[in-house]
């Protein structure tokens, strides 16, 4: 996707959220991969599941809180490309502009990914709150216009 659409819906004379930034190689980070989520109080509570991949966060808004247990799903709808920058990113969005209301970082960690398909991810995720395998499966995935995704905590395999 890019950043053409993040940039496009945003007035960022307006909103606190970055514009973009430098990536990791010019801050001299190491290469972990950043996963985070970001609780967003909007006209709904939703959290907000970012996955680093090709210099950009890849992003998904789930209504309910994320899976701790395996066994729980969750809906998580593709959105538009976020910075890295975004990764660290708190504060409050101005009413009128897109996405108001009040961003907090509910979990942030690095993942590890182990399967990357165009409608399936498996990684494992090292945070604070959600740690372990992970699996985002594209819903109807032979609707490129469909945007639905499934987000659950795997089940253990065999030690």
């Amino acid at each position: 996707m890019g950043l053409k659409t993040y940039k496009e819906k945003r007035d960022f004379q307006k909103t606190p959220e970055p514009g973009g930034g430098p990536d990791k190689k010019k801050l001299g980070k190491k290469a972990d991969l950043v996963y985070i989520i970001q609780r967003h109080q909007a006209s709904r509570l939703h959290y907000d599941l970012r996955l680093e991949e090709e210099g950009v966060l890849k992003s998904w808004a789930v209504p309910k809180e994320p899976p701790v247990e395996e066994g729980v799903r969750r809906l998580a709808v593709q959105v538009e490309d976020h910075p890295l920058a975004y990764a660290g990113f708190e504060g409050t969005i101005p009413e009128g502009e897109y996405g108001a209301g009040t961003v907090k970082i509910w979990d942030k960690g690095s993942y590890v990914p182990e399967e990357t398909m165009p409608a399936k991810r498996v990684f494992e995720i090292k945070g604070g709150v959600l740690r372990g395998r992970y699996c985002l499966i594209k819903l109807k995935s032979q609707d490129p216009e469909d945007h639905n995704w499934l987000f659950f905590k795997m089940k253990k395999g065999p030690a």
